[in-house]
């Protein structure tokens, strides 16, 4: 019954998660998912119109309240399933990881705020304005396309440049607040009162072209106002320069990464298990494969799984074998040939033994009606069979394969 237990609340994280394109299942959960968040910005939006909340306020409402109640079944099917999410921790740890995470904070602020006023009404109010924070829940899109990942990865990748960027942007504002302040105060008391009425006009300047309602009108204001004005355009700069040496960085390294994958001189093998092969029911680590050939992946019940050592692998199973090209002491490949036996070609119906070819031909392969066999002395050739074969003559009719 535990068994059970845990493996659908495995199950259950694997569909909430975001899967792969084998499992159906989880993949239409991560498109309804997506297709809820975006729903509910939609029908916040359209409720903010007098004359849509008027006609239709019922409905927005219902539609409202229905993807923020699927939002908490969400929020605690996720706590239900963090253990799986955190292997390494305990299950209370891997709660308390999830629950303080960003990502964890942001699932439970899209619904709570809804049902807050229930309990505490006098702060209905505040409490309809955390709802914003809904918007970042938009976020889990972007783990559902690698496209959008690398704006992820890029700004991680760059926190520490745009944190320095974004510290001396507000160093600037707040000397040319002060600045300003001493030039302008005199002249207009009432719009430049303090020192921290000048920061609204250096960020309106500095990031934009200026807003209009706060503004120098001294000789000196006026030419300090110009010198931040040209300035705000570099400081600007920075950060925008970051993002994009950042993103031509991660475009390079993932073109780079697939160049290499292709020049990669590794070949691959699938192997499908089933009852009388001895692998079956044997971890990774008790197969003995030797040094240079690896499993790279294996299939099982549509699902692609990466082996660790102490996987069992069973019948049914598709092992993808890895290994080297094969290369003899002097780096020459070896040449296979390829021969598919047409009509009246005089080894149909012979067996292997009795063919009349040279020493120096060695038949390594048959391929029969989409099966691979492994060739014995008594195996009848029949029609429309590959044969692959090791030869070191030339043979009408064969095909090269570089091996």
């Amino acid at each position: 019954m535990q068994s059970t237990w845990e493996k659908r609340r495995k199950r259950v994280f694997e569909i909430i998660e975001v899967g792969t394109e084998y499992d159906y299942i989880s993949r239409i959960y991560d498109f309804f998912n997506a297709f809820c968040i975006i729903l509910n910005l939609i029908v916040s939006m359209v409720y903010t119109f007098e004359e849509y909340r008027t006609a239709y306020g019922s409905l927005l409402m219902t539609i409202e309240q229905a993807t923020v109640a699927l939002f908490m079944v969400d929020y605690f099917l996720r706590i239900w399933t963090a253990k799986y999410l955190y292997p390494g921790s305990t299950q209370p740890r891997a709660i308390l990881k999830y629950m303080t995470s960003f990502t964890g904070i942001v699932d439970l602020l899209s619904f709570l705020p809804q049902y807050l006023p229930f309990f505490f009404p006098a702060g209905a109010i505040a409490f309809r304005m955390f709802r914003i924070i809904r918007i970042f829940r938009l976020f889990r899109i972007n783990a559902y396309y690698d496209s959008l990942n690398v704006i992820t990865e890029v700004i991680v990748s760059k926190k520490q440049q745009l944190f320095s960027s974004v510290f001396i942007i507000l160093m600037l504002m707040l000397a040319s607040s002060l600045c300003m302040y001493s030039l302008e105060h005199e002249a207009q008391p009432e719009v430049f009162s303090n020192a921290f009425s000048g920061i609204w006009w250096a960020a309106s300047t500095l990031l934009t072209v200026g807003y209009g309602d706060i503004y120098p009108i001294t000789v000196l204001g006026k030419m300090f106002g110009i010198f931040i004005a040209f300035l705000g355009v570099g400081i600007v700069a920075i950060p925008t320069g970051i993002i994009s040496a950042g993103f031509v960085d991660q475009y390079s390294r993932i073109k780079r990464m697939s160049e290499y994958g292709q020049e990669a001189d590794i070949h691959f093998i699938q192997i499908h298990l089933t009852d009388q092969d001895k692998w079956a029911g044997k971890t990774i680590s008790q197969l003995h494969l030797p040094a240079r050939v690896i499993v790279a992946a294996i299939q099982r019940d549509h699902k692609i799984i990466v082996p660790r050592g102490n996987m069992v692998v069973k019948a049914g199973d598709a092992m993808v074998l890895g290994a080297e090209s094969f290369h003899n002491n002097k780096g020459e490949r070896i040449q296979l040939k390829e021969m598919v036996l047409q009509k009246n070609h005089p080894w149909i119906g012979q067996r292997i033994q009795e063919l009349d070819i040279s020493r120096r031909s060695i038949i390594v392969l048959v391929k029969r009606n989409g099966r691979t066999l492994i060739p014995n002395g008594n195996m009848l050739l029949r029609e429309q069979d590959m044969v692959i074969f090791y030869s070191q003559i030339h043979m009408a009719g064969a095909t090269e394969i570089d091996v």
